[in-house]
């Protein structure tokens, strides 16, 4: 089976994840509640299906090397590790923020949002980056 067009994909849905949660953000703040949330709901299906074809490539096809060096290299790993602690991090907050609004506590969804949606775009940007650097930088 080829997995070759995975990351391409795992780009992709980071983007349409970032995009989706800025949206989101756009229409909280005009007050558009069902827009917002189905926009929300768009950013953590894009997300889960992110998850879930990450998981599927590296574990069909394993790490790839990054072939930068010097300055290059350093920065690479810089945005590799900041996006991969911050990976780790984000889905149970995204899981708490949901929860929050599940439940109809909105005041603490809001607070719970407030720190979410950063890191969200800050992973998701982050991840197509990541992605430019180690897959196209160096073709």
């Amino acid at each position: 089976m080829d997995f070759s067009q995975l990351p391409a994909l795992n780009a992709s849905l980071n983007m349409a994840s970032a995009f989706l949660v800025l949206l989101g953000f756009v229409f909280i703040k005009q007050r558009a509640i069902t827009a917002h949330t189905i926009a929300m709901l768009g950013a953590c299906l894009t997300s889960t299906l992110f998850l879930v074809s990450y998981l599927t490539y590296h574990y069909f096809h394993g790490s790839i090397r990054f072939q930068g060096q010097g300055w290059l290299r350093a920065l690479y790993f810089v945005v590799l590790i900041s996006h991969t602690v911050l990976a780790a991090v984000i889905l149970p907050m995204v899981l708490a923020t949901l929860w929050q609004a599940l439940r109809g506590r909105f005041v603490k969804h809001a607070a719970w949002g407030r720190v979410t949606l950063p890191v969200w775009l800050y992973v998701s940007i982050t991840g197509v980056v990541v992605y430019w650097m180690l897959y196209r930088l160096h073709v």
